[in-house]
């Protein structure tokens, strides 16, 4: 299997989720603005949201995956499919019942994780409605979740790449034809969240039929292997999704501040997800089944080349991304939210938030590269450890941050603190031998150093003055932004290739 073709093709259907991601932005922003309506939508989706990359895409799958790995090399067809029938039971009645008790206890977790909106009483009881229509979402990601995890061990990457596709279609199309049927109109927000999991749920399950891994009824709770992806998930609920539980701390601090900080953060968070995903959640997927493959096979060099691949690929397409968002963010905001309700101070309140989260963009996806270093292996502790002391930095610099900062502050704390998360990894991996770096890093990083000079200097002096795009048209602005995205690009890739960089370079293969 050639990781980088499937990295190509992980990133390409990844890519097309992040473009429908921005229409249904577009389409939300224009229909609703940045007020009390997207602020109380923001906040019930969050934390169903922030539930599914906990238990679903985060703790779960990397718990759950390098053990399915292992039992597919080392034990019978029969013990693996065992395995995941009753992985998939136990977990459909856990989440099920975290579901339940979402919808009947709203009102409380509001009370908790939106405190600022208890004073006034008609946010609060939106919110809490929107949220108990929006939870039960956490139910069908846990299950797509798994299918996920089934499907990328036996090396189906292309339908859980596609899948978040369904997601966004469903708000899209919700979001246009639906509206003026719910009273309030943002109701329909919420039904587009249930509907996009019934639906990303329902793709999965033929593909699983076919491999013969539908899972089956068998309720067997103390199953050693059970017991085993389980004991793996608990703290590895931290050890994954720190930056989650940060977000969700940050929505708590936002409540406080001025109407329409949640939304600012958000659509800054919308841009960031866009090279996150495309690199960081399409690199971490291909890579833990491999990792954990070359792990249960005793393969200690596939193992450390596996990582060092994911590192330079990481560095060569993450810095220029992230420069390009500092430097972009008023051409980026205005064109795709400046519409209807989004207005030029939103653009400019949003840009803000948007530098803060770029400062840190490198760190947030290497840590989607590192971690899956030790959960390969099976190793919780480092990570959840590496964890808590992230997620505390991060409070600190919460306090610090927020008052000359604003929402700003709270952006900027994530970033720093995935930094700060991104090189304890990385030194947790250095110093137990599990990784070491092939030679030529450094002349690796001079010549992407030139290349990001490059880069700077034509978009600084190809996007003009930040007053010109918040009053220019839709159609001046797109072909404006298209032009300077493709002068960017064609000159930092231009600037490798005549410092010697060619694809052939950054070809991997991992076992099936």
């Amino acid at each position: 299997m050639n990781l980088l073709r499937t990295l190509a093709t992980v990133s390409s259907l990844t890519l097309l989720s992040r473009v429908l991601g921005f229409v249904r932005d577009f389409v939300i922003a224009r229909t609703f603005g940045a007020g009390m309506l997207t602020d109380a939508f923001f906040v019930a989706f969050r934390l169903p949201n922030l539930l599914r990359r906990l238990f679903a895409e985060g703790a779960f799958s990397q718990a759950f995956v390098p053990l399915l790995a292992e039992y597919r090399n080392q034990r019978s067809a029969e013990d693996t499919r065992q395995l995941v029938d009753r992985v998939a039971t136990l977990l459909f009645f856990i989440v099920l019942v975290v579901a339940a008790l979402g919808v009947i206890g709203a009102p409380l977790l509001i009370y908790a994780t939106a405190p600022g909106f208890v004073p006034d009483a008609d946010k609060f009881g939106l919110t809490v409605m929107l949220t108990r229509i929006a939870f039960p979402y956490i139910l069908f990601m846990s299950m797509v979740a798994l299918a996920a995890g089934i499907l990328n061990t036996w090396s189906r990457f292309a339908l859980p790449a596609f899948t978040p596709v369904l997601l966004n279609l469903s708000f899209i199309g919700m979001a246009l034809f639906a509206a003026p049927y719910f009273d309030p109109p943002v109701l329909v927000l919420a039904w587009a969240v249930f509907l996009g999991g019934v639906l990303q749920l329902a793709i999965q399950l033929p593909a699983l039929r076919r491999i013969g891994m539908l899972p089956r009824f068998d309720f067997a709770p103390n199953d050693p292997g059970v017991r085993r992806v389980f004991k793996l998930m608990a703290p590895a609920v931290l050890g994954v999704s720190v930056a989650q539980v940060s977000l969700l701390i940050n929505t708590i601090f936002a409540s406080f501040l001025v109407a329409g900080s949640v939304s600012w953060l958000y659509y800054a968070d919308r841009l960031m997800e866009f090279p996150a995903g495309l690199l960081g959640a399409a690199l971490g997927t291909i890579l833990l089944p491999s990792l954990a493959r070359a792990h249960a096979s005793a393969d200690p060099k596939a193992f450390s080349a596996l990582l060092d691949w994911g590192l330079r690929l990481t560095f060569m397409l993450t810095l220029p991304a992230a420069l390009s968002l500092a430097l972009l963010g008023v051409p980026l905001i205005a064109t795709l939210f400046q519409h209807g309700a989004f207005t030029a101070a939103d653009v400019l309140q949003t840009r803000l938030a948007l530098v803060a989260y770029s400062i840190g963009l490198t760190g947030m996806i290497l840590v989607k590269i590192l971690a899956p270093g030790f959960y390969a292996r099976q190793n919780i502790k480092t990570p959840v450890k590496i964890a808590l002391l992230t997620l505390v930095a991060t409070q600190a610099m919460n306090l610090a941050f927020i008052v000359p900062f604003k929402h700003a502050g709270l952006a900027l704390s994530i970033g720093l603190a995935a930094c700060l998360n991104a090189g304890l990894l990385y030194y947790g991996l250095r110093q137990r031998k599990h990784y070491t770096p092939s030679p030529g890093w450094g002349v690796f990083l001079f010549k992407i150093i030139l290349a990001l000079a490059v880069l700077a200097v034509t978009l600084w002096f190809g996007m003009g003055r930040e007053a010109d795009w918040l009053l220019a048209s839709a159609s001046v602005r797109v072909a404006w932004l298209a032009a300077l995205v493709a002068a960017g690009m064609t000159g930092y890739l231009a600037t490798l290739w005549l410092l010697g960089f060619r694809l052939r370079d950054f070809r991997q293969r991992g076992s099936i």
